[in-house]
């Protein structure tokens, strides 16, 4: 796995044990297996994560209540090859209203061989957050930050049945 920080956007990437489709639709058709727990900021005990593969579609987590918490929108959605999504939290970690205030995050998925795909993902525009938004990016650039949560991925799609259509 590597890492590199970019003003103002941080890149990481790694090397999964799947092929391209594979790794494309583990990463959004299952995501709540592996993205951390720690990583939600809904209210309430968390029942599942929801990925609408579209574009224009969302990314939000329901509470065992059935309250929901959208945290990102798909604004690009090419299976197997990439994805964008926007990063819609604020610097204090809460949802943030206003759409020119988010980032974007997009992961790349290209093929090296049949059983092995190298996952690109680059969180950028991190200064649309506002003054302060270099404190995004450092959390986010340590190794417990993407860095982690890429690799949770990398391990998971390795032991992983691929998810059913």
């Amino acid at each position: 796995m590597t890492s590199k920080l970019t003003e103002p956007s941080v890149k990481v990437a790694v090397t999964v044990a799947a092929s391209q489709d594979t790794a494309f639709r583990t990463f959004t058709e299952d995501m709540a297996a592996w993205w951390p727990e720690k990583h939600h900021i809904i209210e309430g005990t968390l029942d599942r994560m929801v990925f609408e593969a579209r574009a224009g579609g969302d990314v939000y987590d329901v509470a065992t209540d059935g309250s929901r918490c959208r945290w990102a929108r798909v604004l690009a959605y090419d299976p197997p090859e990439r994805v964008v999504l926007s990063w819609d939290i604020s610097l204090a970690w809460q949802l943030e209203t206003d759409l020119e205030r988010t980032s974007e995050i997009e992961v790349r998925f290209t093929r090296i061989d049949a059983t092995t795909t190298l996952v690109e993902l680059e969180h950028r525009n991190l200064d649309r957050h506002g003054e302060g938004w270099e404190a995004m990016r450092d959390t986010i650039a340590q190794p417990e930050g993407w860095g982690d949560t890429l690799r949770r991925f990398a391990e998971h799609v390795a032991t992983a049945a691929p998810p059913t259509a």
